[in-house]
């Protein structure tokens, strides 16, 4: 036809339906299900508009809406036949018969779905996402005042729940909206799971009372977080208001059948639902929720009398101020498994956060470490790697990732380290071609490219890696003769719209690089860049063509990460701290194989119970003090010297993450990797290390421990 593969995938908008690793961990585990062959759907909203475009204009961040399917999406089937009606508002009736729900309004849910293949077998499984739309006599069946124009005009309203995803990443925003974008997920996807179930039972003699015994061994649901939390009262109402099944049957049911996994463990992120806006959006759910908790309480009552103050930890209800659903509490008393995303972090969840939950039901609560897809992060995005191993130990690898330990073999084979060594500078030389036309940077593609890609948040602490930069470029500066290893320092991501600090070090960053990459006494020794517009289909771009690998989290905060398991398994080296995946990474490659530094999670405990004092470092530390001393003078913003004085009054006066803690270690670290990297045959030996030992990190193998341990 005349037309080119690669320019055709370029072309091609991406799906951005979530905002960070979450939604990206669905997509590899919905890969690896299929993969597996194991008969799984992924359940979702189809946005209009995904993940905003990022655009820097003047060191800024500028938001575009995302129309991604403006031009039509070809992998997706619209199913009218499988449209469902969601009920909201509304008011509940006690009858003799039971609660009724009465006088809601009706949205319908119209699915797409999308084929999930397997790889080089023959599953091909199903990806359903609804979108909202408004019935046909929507406005119209009401006393009609004549309007009719006004009224068809107004079924926006109802549509508008698929219109936008919301583009916050470990952080909750109680907004109604959002809410009703959670329930309408949650109850076109009950029906439609109810409907397969009872198809599966056509013609059954079971009667109607019985019907439901077989449902968790035939059905299970795994929450992704606690964003679907209110399927657990909804399919209670479903048991109980319209199955009509005793309350103690549909609980037992309901709880054999619903799994959680918690995936932070950020205070901030944590969904607690105004009670008044849920007694007013879905009126039976608060109702059915109470009745969960007053049992709940109940239970708790009789195991320790008296001790009011675990029933208040314990509720599903805080008081105090306006009254919240604490959704986690929710999901865990309404699940028969508990799940963190790392061992660090499942550790975390069970002796801190959910504690008084975890000495009730130990048995409940369990680990399963994330994992990526190697078809897209290694197949798909590195080719030139994954034909060399490939030559090396066969190609089973791609379908069981373990096998990557026979390159344990080759460490020391010469012809395996050079070409390793020469993908990566192949890689590299093509991403630094794609940097030059985007950015009108030139770029040394022998430097070391140095990448801190993900979400800006401050407990992923890019502020510490703009400080070392600022710390570069100062010692390049002092000496300029002085003999050092030339760098590319990479940062991307997006800070949501509304998250002023997020916004700020994405400005100082820009205005650094503004700075460091116009200084000729600098020359090609430091560049930084500013990747615009982060999202997977760069990623595919960045990450084959990473040297080192920034994981630099304070410890106890990110739960597990994923980046960086793609980095590992595309030869990238990581500086890190022991959080989240890479205390298991470290432990698989050994901790000498990795750059690890910094306090571990009891250190910034015993900080915390001590104090941390930012001051303290500032004095002591003649490097860091002359950097925060340039940020704070406008030496970075010349022409509005006082810009970032909010950056600095938070680094010294509320920075709970502590990054003047950990600036040290942090920069003694990154000499070690300067100087490893000098050695390029120590370096690519290290890097060979590294990839044999991450088929840990395959999302098959996570896979197939959420099903032989959760889902059975």
């Amino acid at each position: 036809l005349g037309l080119d593969m690669e320019e055709l995938e370029e072309i091609e908008e991406d799906a951005g339906l979530g905002n960070g690793g979450l939604g990206r961990l669905a997509a590899c585990f919905l890969d690896s299900m299929a993969t597996l062959g194991l008969a799984a759907y992924g359940y979702g909203i189809r946005y209009e508009y995904g993940i905003f475009n990022q655009k820097i204009r003047d060191g800024w961040q500028v938001e575009e809406a995302d129309d991604w399917l403006r031009h039509g999406n070809p992998w997706e089937k619209a199913r009218p036949e499988y449209m469902l009606p969601v009920h909201f508002y509304g008011r509940v009736e006690h009858t003799a018969a039971g609660a009724k729900w009465v006088d809601t309004q009706v949205v319908l849910a119209l699915p797409y779905d999308t084929p999930v293949p397997g790889y080089m077998n023959n599953t091909v499984n199903t990806m359903r996402l609804w979108s909202a739309r408004a019935p046909n006599d929507f406005n119209l069946r009401d006393f009609n005042v004549g309007d009719y124009i006004q009224a068809v005009l107004d079924r926006n309203l109802a549509e508008n729940i698929s219109r936008v995803l919301y583009p916050n990443d470990n952080f909750f925003e109680g907004k109604e909206l959002r809410l009703k974008q959670e329930y309408f997920v949650v109850a076109a996807t009950l029906q439609d799971i109810i409907r397969r179930f009872k198809a599966s039972k056509y013609g059954s003699t079971d009667s109607v009372r019985t019907m439901f015994d077989s449902f968790p061994d035939q059905v299970a649901i795994q929450l992704n977080d606690t964003h679907p939390a209110m399927a657990i009262p909804e399919l209670m109402r479903i048991f109980v208001d319209i199955e009509k099944l005793p309350w103690n049957k549909a609980w037992d049911i309901t709880k054999r059948t619903f799994a959680y996994t918690n995936h932070t463990v950020l205070p901030e992120a944590l969904e607690r639902w105004p009670v008044d806006l849920v007694e007013k959006l879905l009126p039976r759910h608060l109702q059915i929720i109470y009745e969960i908790n007053q049992r709940h309480l109940d239970h708790i009552a009789t195991l320790f009398p008296d001790d009011v103050d675990r029933l208040r930890r314990m509720s599903l209800i805080e008081e105090g101020g306006t009254k919240r659903i604490n959704m986690a509490h929710l999901c865990i008393v309404g699940s028969h498994a508990v799940n963190g995303v790392a061992k660090i972090h499942s550790e975390i969840v069970k002796t801190q956060v959910f504690k008084d939950f975890a000495a009730l039901e130990p048995e409940k609560f369990q680990n399963k470490t994330n994992g990526i897809t190697p078809r897209r992060w290694l197949l798909l995005c590195n080719p030139g790697l994954a034909e060399l191993i490939a030559e090396k130990i066969g190609e089973d690898y791609v379908r069981d990732l373990s096998q990557l330990t026979k390159l344990h073999e080759f460490v020391d084979n010469d012809l395996f380290i050079r070409e390793v060594a020469k993908v990566k500078q192949e890689n590299k030389v093509k991403f630094a071609q794609y940097l030059e036309k985007e950015y009108k940077v030139k770029i040394n593609p022998s430097s070391m490219f140095d990448v801190h890609v993900k979400r800006i948040h401050e407990y992923k602490r890019q502020l510490m890696n703009c400080l070392h930069v600022i710390t570069m470029y100062n010692r390049i500066r002092r000496d300029p003769a002085k003999l050092s290893v030339p760098r590319t320092v990479i940062i991307g991501g997006k800070a949501a719209p509304g998250y002023h600090m997020a916004k700020m070090i994405i400005k100082l960053i820009n205005a650094v690089a503004q700075v460091v990459n116009n200084d000729p006494v600098v020359g090609s020794k430091l560049k930084v860049i500013f990747l615009e517009n982060y999202r997977v289909s760069l990623a595919e771009k960045v990450i084959p063509a990473t040297d080192l690998s920034e994981q630099i989290s304070t410890a106890g905060t990110e739960a597990s990460g994923t980046g960086n398991m793609k980095f590992m398994l595309n030869g990238a080296l990581t500086i890190g701290t022991m959080d989240g995946a890479n205390v298991e990474m470290a432990e698989e490659a050994g901790e000498e194989n990795l750059f690890i530094f910094g306090m571990r999670v009891e250190d910034v405990t015993e900080l915390d119970r001590e104090g941390y004092n930012a001051q303290e470092y500032y004095d002591r530390l003649p490097e860091l003090k002359q950097a925060i001393d340039q940020i704070k003078s406008g030496f970075f913003s010349p022409n509005e010297p006082d810009l970032f004085k909010d950056v600095v009054n938070m680094l010294f006066h509320h920075d709970r993450f502590k990054v003047f803690a950990d600036y040290e270690a942090y920069v003694k670290c990154q000499e070690k990797v300067s100087e490893l990297y000098l050695n390029s045959k120590s370096w690519t030996k290290m890097v060979i290390r590294n990839i044999a030992a991450a088929g840990k990190f395959s999302s098959d193998r996570t896979i197939k421990e959420y099903a032989r341990d959760i889902w059975h």
